[in-house]
């Protein structure tokens, strides 16, 4: 088996395809073939040792942690997944590995892949999919006919949490780059404005404001809000939890692999109502130049990138 991993913690130069022998699955966890694996900034994050009191320094490690592929084998007390089941999901902070042709994950982070979408689409889902619905239901707490405004709408978080949004029946409103307004128009945002706007015109128009471009500051956040609206981070930062813990409408997300959650989000893609732009698709053996473009660059844009292993 192949994987792209890492020796040390660093840059982009650190990574190599290598050969790895995949572990057997342990207690409540499952061995999947991944057929495709999708980038996120955590990504580079984390390989730069930016999490290492949880990751540690144990080398080699892995890379990559969302995934879509087949269960090729389950540990002991699994209970909802099965040998031949297709699937998609995220491999854990500690363990990662999902750029290779096999990962374990524990199970509560791995969900059954609708069968109309591609392995590809699946896989770029958990993250962004995941992020979003808990801002939006979770730390949101968004209600029917309540509107949102997110802030970066059309990135990857961004533009699933107006979709989710949406879906249950909020007005969106957000910010992005000018040029990609039309975009925005086209999933139903409205009203849009660009990134550095002046929050006085929509004072008091939102429930719910979402930062996902972790520019937005909190006096012009707490412009936008109704009397007992809430403010909801995806950053999570020191300075963050300290102002989230103080009397207040802010609030701070941690992703939580939380089964149910998941699935929800694997259900909205599967029914159309939530989609995530792929902008380019790359064997394995091509994935490490192309990651290391993404990282540099921020090329592609407009979607993810997708390292494919069949």
């Amino acid at each position: 088996m192949q994987r792209i991993q890492y020796h040390q913690y660093g840059g982009p130069e650190v990574m190599r395809l290598e050969e790895f022998e995949p572990a057997r699955p342990g207690a409540g966890e499952v061995l999947v073939r991944v057929r495709a694996a999708a980038a996120n900034p955590m990504d580079w994050g984390i390989r730069g040792g930016a999490m290492k009191m949880v990751t540690g320094r144990r080398f080699p490690r892995g890379l990559g942690y969302d995934f879509a592929g087949v269960v090729e084998a389950i540990g002991r007390d699994v209970t909802r997944l099965r040998v031949g089941d297709e699937v998609l999901g995220g491999a854990s902070i500690k363990a990662s590995g999902a750029f290779g042709e096999m990962v374990v994950a524990e199970e509560k982070g791995v969900v059954k892949k609708p069968s109309n979408l591609s392995y590809e689409e699946a896989a770029a889902l958990p993250t962004v999919g995941l992020t979003a619905f808990q801002a939006v239901t979770k730390k949101g707490k968004l209600r029917p006919g309540q509107t949102v405004f997110v802030h970066g709408c059309l990135g990857g978080v961004g533009r699933a949490a107006a979709q989710i949004a949406l879906a249950r029946g909020a007005s969106v409103g957000g910010s992005c780059r000018a040029t990609a307004a039309q975009d925005a128009r086209d999933l139903g945002i409205d009203p849009i404005v660009e990134f550095d706007f002046d929050p006085t015109p929509l004072s008091g128009l939102f429930d719910l404001v979402i930062d996902t471009a972790d520019t937005l500051k909190g006096k012009d956040a707490q412009r936008l809000l109704k009397p007992g609206g809430r403010v909801v981070g995806i950053h999570p930062t020191p300075a963050r939890f300290a102002r989230a813990a103080l009397p207040g409408p802010f609030q701070v997300l941690v992703t939580q692999p939380v089964t149910k959650d998941i699935e929800e989000v694997a259900r909205a893609a599967g029914e159309g109502t939530l989609r995530v732009p792929i902008a380019r698709t790359v064997p394995l053996t091509e994935a490490i130049a192309a990651l290391t473009e993404l990282e540099r660059d921020g090329t592609p844009k407009g979607g993810k990138l997708v390292i494919t292993t069949a």
